[in-house]
């Protein structure tokens, strides 16, 4: 069996603030050039994407760096609901690392904020803690999620940092005094040990626990991240 977790890549599409807004419009057509060609523009972390170490650290390594065969995964879902908006997710919600299959190399975290893509409410997703992404490193094993990030993201109304507005795209804006987020520690701690990060994933009722998910980038020269097609293959 196989099914299509990405969002679809279109005009409008919902980004993470502060993020290039997407277009995908018509170039060329077949009533006037006799053939058809369009033109996109987006971010690379629109839709869902997966995110390179270089995302958030400094001298991390780029998306077409990375093996190929990395973003195969070995994929076990964990079903994290019901959570309240900008609910933490704690360690205990996570696998035990002892418990943990050996071949699983990322946890699908399935937190039911896909139902929200496309509206304000999206930026209120639940978080991992710091201490929950540390147990994800000494697991050895990335997360995906179906929202825009394992990092809080700013408020609607969050007030622009020093620099004009939050920061680069998938990571939460310097923290004011409305106590918007501060730091990106989730990615940090993820990204430091080389473990992938996939944002934005949809359609996860229904999953098997445990299923292989592809999710290859575009190869991005020195790319922070990249847009993905991502797809859960599993056995009937």
């Amino acid at each position: 069996m196989f099914r299509d977790l990405s969002q679809p890549i279109e005009t409008g599409m919902p980004t993470y603030p502060g993020d290039p807004d997407v277009t995908l419009a018509p170039d060329a057509t077949h009533e006037a050039d006799g053939y058809a060609t369009s033109e996109l523009r987006t971010g690379t972390h629109a839709g869902t994407h997966v995110d390179a170490p270089k995302h958030t650290l400094p001298g991390g390594e780029p998306i077409d760096e990375g093996a190929v065969g990395r973003f195969a995964f070995e994929a076990r879902l964990v079903d994290c609901r019901p959570l309240a908006p900008r609910e933490a997710v704690a360690p205990e919600a996570l696998p035990d690392p002892s418990g943990l299959d050996p071949d699983v190399d990322l946890l699908v975290l399935r937190t039911g904020w896909e139902s929200h893509w496309g509206t304000v409410r999206y930026r209120d997703h639940p978080y991992l803690t710091a201490a929950a992404a540390e147990r994800c490193r000494a697991a050895d094993v990335g997360v995906a999620l179906d929202a825009f990030g394992p990092d809080p993201t700013p408020t609607a109304d969050a007030r622009p940092n020093e620099d004009g507005g939050p920061n680069e795209g998938g990571g939460p804006a310097a923290s004011n005094e409305r106590d918007e987020p501060d730091g990106t520690p989730a990615h940090d701690a993820l990204l430091g040990a080389a473990l992938p990060i996939v944002e934005n994933l949809r359609a996860l009722d229904g999953l098997p626990d445990r299923f292989r998910l592809y999710a290859f980038p575009l190869r991005l020269r020195g790319a922070d991240g990249s847009p993905v097609r991502a797809v859960a293959e599993w056995e009937e």
